[in-house]
């Protein structure tokens, strides 16, 4: 931990923060047992404890992270308070403890926070945060698309009507819903209805998608999209939610670190001479998770620089390129390897997912040396 923590007369405080209240246990200099508060959530109840304490630079603040977001750090830190936003599911837990109030979780946390046994994560900017929001938004409305075409697609299916002459969702699969006629009205209705719904879905993804188009050369992203544009199947887009989720590559110490951080790697239960693994954690950051699966897929086919990926790859690096080309070829490699031995695709999308993970992370901090 940072020298900041080992002040022989700092104050420790563990916070439990919802939309309402903040429970508050503090540990005094040479104590043990916390004392307890709880106080309103908002700004004037925030102020007027920590001007309780005669010197704030000495108070140490963590709470946990969750729905109420980084305002409290935020405001914290402008006063002059060291505060920490510590990760939830990094939080040491007793396997035998059942109950759970707010007073026992800020107890819980301000021993722990005292004693280093707290991981806290990295509070993004607010311009960061901003787009992060604005790539979730578009997350959630392409689930949405999603959950839309599902329904079509049922009621399709409930009247025997399958396309077969290709991939769906596609123009020509559009003109065949165009056609399609029912002798109901009250089906024609219910079908209209749907394709109505998708037209809306459809046009919500695209405007959010303009929108995010217009920070794809903007700083501080405008270096990470490029960069990982160079690679085979992560697009411009993908490239920003990667940039605004991760935000700071070099925090990753080594590339496993950072395959832990998305939930990439095996988890594991060894005891004695015994080691079983299990499937992926799936722990960590889901939408990085989300993307770099998604990208995976792309590597199934032979490598090669077709026309979109020239075009993103103007401008970068010459170690950029090799390094995007070395990628095509060894994870394309892997993803046949695991095929010719039956493996389950998307078993296979994971493993060149967790790879894939390894080949950006070092391409990110290869700018720091």
């Amino acid at each position: 931990m940072p020298s900041i923590y080992y002040h022989p007369d700092a104050v420790w405080h563990g916070w439990d923060v919802h939309k309402d209240t903040i429970s508050v246990a503090v540990l005094q200099p040479g104590r043990e047992i916390p004392a307890t508060d709880k106080i309103f959530h908002d700004e004037a109840s925030v102020r007027r404890l920590i001007d309780r304490c005669a010197d704030r630079r000495l108070l140490r603040i963590c709470y946990e992270a969750g729905p109420t977001g980084y305002e409290l750090q935020r405001l914290l830190t402008s006063m002059g308070v060291h505060c920490d936003v510590i990760a939830p599911s990094l939080v040491p837990t007793a396997p035998g403890d059942r109950v759970k109030t707010d007073k026992r979780d800020s107890r819980r946390l301000v021993r722990l926070y005292r004693a280093g046994e707290l991981v806290a994560i990295r509070v993004p900017t607010r311009e960061e945060e901003a787009v992060r929001d604005l790539c979730r938004a578009r997350a959630d409305l392409v689930a949405d698309r999603r959950r839309a075409r599902q329904r079509l697609g049922s009621l399709l299916l409930r009247h025997a009507r399958v396309y077969r002459a290709g991939g769906a969702w596609t123009h020509a699969h559009a003109a065949w819903l165009a056609a399609q006629t029912f002798d109901q009205p009250a089906l024609t209705s219910a079908f209209d209805h749907y394709r109505a719904v998708l037209a809306v879905r459809d046009a919500a993804v695209d405007a959010i998608t303009a929108d995010l188009a217009g920070w794809y050369d903007r700083p501080p992203f405008a270096d990470t999209v490029h960069r990982l544009g160079a690679y085979r199947g992560v697009t411009h887009l993908g490239g920003l939610t990667l940039a605004c989720e991760v935000c700071d590559w070099r925090r990753f110490g080594r590339a496993g670190v950072f395959m832990g951080f998305v939930g990439l790697v095996p988890s594991e239960y060894s005891t004695g001479s015994s080691t079983h693994r299990g499937p992926l954690t799936k722990a960590g950051n889901e939408h990085v998770r989300v993307q770099l699966v998604e990208s995976a897929w792309a590597y199934q086919h032979r490598p090669a620089i077709g026309v979109t990926l020239a075009r993103r790859q103007q401008g970068v690096g010459p170690d950029t390129a090799a390094r995007s080309w070395a990628a095509q070829l060894r994870l394309h490699r892997r993803f046949a390897s695991m095929l010719r031995r039956r493996k389950p695709p998307s078993v296979v999308a994971a493993a060149v997912a967790r790879e894939l993970a390894g080949f950006v992370w070092a391409e990110m901090t290869a700018q720091a040396a």
